[in-house]
């Protein structure tokens, strides 16, 4: 048992190191010899854990994904109703990002590999379908408009595809301290196609205090 605790503590080391660097110099500069120095492990050790940079990138994302996931599920698996749990969602991921490093290396890192993988499949579809129900209850509860040429799924891409841009648009011109404004823009302009006139000046101003918390 004290060898497999061992294991991990030493595991979890070179993940938290490996996020930093990556963070810094980013996927393709990044380098082995760095994450060991830094991590305090042995080259041994590293590679008992992860066979090459990529694999070490990919177990980021991993453990990126599982943290982010457990932060964005009290959110959405509450009482709280989905259109406010979507727009909630979309601060929590930036809040995930400013405390934890290692997330925000998996939100690098996804697309600096440039096929959004971790070791288990898609990371983005996993977010994508999670949506999809998201906003399908928020039609059935009326928050959202339902049109007849227009699906949740199809709401679904729209939505994540404009939070995700934001990210990347910040993320590569260094204005991430900026993110969570450009996100409360994001929301004001997507609002009017999304809920009907009563109701926009209420998410508008949701989306505005949600900033400001």
């Amino acid at each position: 048992m004290a060898r497999q605790v061992r294991a991990e503590v030493t595991r979890a080391s070179v993940l938290m190191a490996a996020a930093d660097v990556f963070l810094r110099l980013g996927y393709a500069n990044a380098g082995l010899n760095e994450i060991i120095e830094q991590s305090g492990v042995t080259k041994g050790a590293l590679y008992f854990h992860f066979s090459s940079k990529e694999d070490l990138a990919r177990g980021v994302i991993d453990e990126g994904q599982i943290r982010l996931t457990a932060g964005m599920t009290s959110v959405s698996d509450g009482p709280t109703p989905a259109l406010e749990a979507l727009v909630a969602l979309s601060y929590v991921a930036i809040e995930a990002a400013s405390s934890d490093p290692i997330v925000a290396a998996m939100l690098r890192l996804q697309h600096e590999i440039g096929d959004y993988q971790g070791t288990h499949g898609n990371v983005v579809s996993s977010w994508q379908q999670g949506f999809e129900r998201m906003v399908a209850r928020a039609v059935e509860e009326g928050d959202v408009l339902a049109e007849d040429d227009v699906s949740a799924a199809t709401l679904s891409t729209f939505l994540l595809g404009s939070l995700l841009g934001a990210h990347v648009v910040a993320s590569a011109t260094g204005a991430f301290d900026d993110l969570p404004r450009r996100m409360e823009r994001v929301w004001y302009f997507i609002l009017p196609g999304l809920v009907e006139p009563s109701k926009l000046v209420y998410f508008r101003q949701f989306a505005s205090r949600r900033l400001l918390r």
